[in-house]
């Protein structure tokens, strides 16, 4: 079973899809985490971010695991470095290199041929897995999103400066080449902006049959 949920930042994607995950005791499953990784090797080894054909090396030749919900790079757990400025400022921008998410989407399908998964990302519900059997999209307002990231403390930035940092990545990731943030036609939509997490799970659980 696939659950696939798409929005931007800030939604509570994460928390939810996790928090669904446990509730039905299949694996959470994070896409963005596999951009956010490659992105932190691209910046670690001083690879140029505007050299596609190089980062795009990186990508294939990085070793990249899924365990217990963790990242795993080169044998690396590199989970708690997903979410610095470094990464956020530039994550956006690897992702829209449409031969690199040819190589993270089908790392993706890889590994949901053994497991059921809540997977949760932007394009998790149109392009990675349109057939998914639930599918749902995740939005707030961008106020609510840059205030939920500051309140999360991993990032040195100032309310105003969060918002404009997702305001921009959010215009970039629906302008993409590929893998563009949009509503899926047969998702389920949700303003998670004045709910609670447990409200929006609660709302996703009573969707999923089982």
């Amino acid at each position: 079973m696939i659950v696939a949920i798409d929005g931007p930042a800030g939604t509570g994607k994460s928390t939810i899809a996790k928090l669904i995950s446990e509730k039905l005791n299949i694996t959470f499953l994070n896409s963005g985490s596999f951009y956010r990784g490659i992105t932190l090797t691209v910046l670690r080894r001083g690879v140029d971010i505007t050299d596609k054909e190089a980062v795009l090396q990186v990508a294939k030749d990085l070793k990249m695991d899924y365990v217990n919900s963790h990242l795993i790079l080169d044998g690396e757990d590199v989970e708690s470095l997903l979410h610095s400025d470094a990464v956020d400022a530039n994550a956006s921008q690897v992702s829209a290199i449409v031969p690199l998410r040819h190589v993270v989407n089908e790392k993706l399908r890889e590994i949901t041929k053994k497991l059921s998964v809540v997977c949760e990302g932007r394009d998790i519900t149109t392009v990675v897995f349109p057939n998914a059997e639930y599918k749902f999209y995740l939005d707030a307002s961008i106020d609510v999103q840059a205030m939920r990231r500051f309140k999360q403390g991993v990032s040195d930035l100032s309310l105003e400066e969060i918002k404009e940092a997702i305001r921009k990545r959010d215009e970039m990731d629906k302008n993409k080449e590929e893998g563009s943030l949009k509503i899926a036609p047969d998702a389920c939509y949700i303003d998670t902006s004045d709910l609670t997490i447990e409200q929006v799970c609660e709302i996703i659980l009573n969707k999923i049959q089982l």
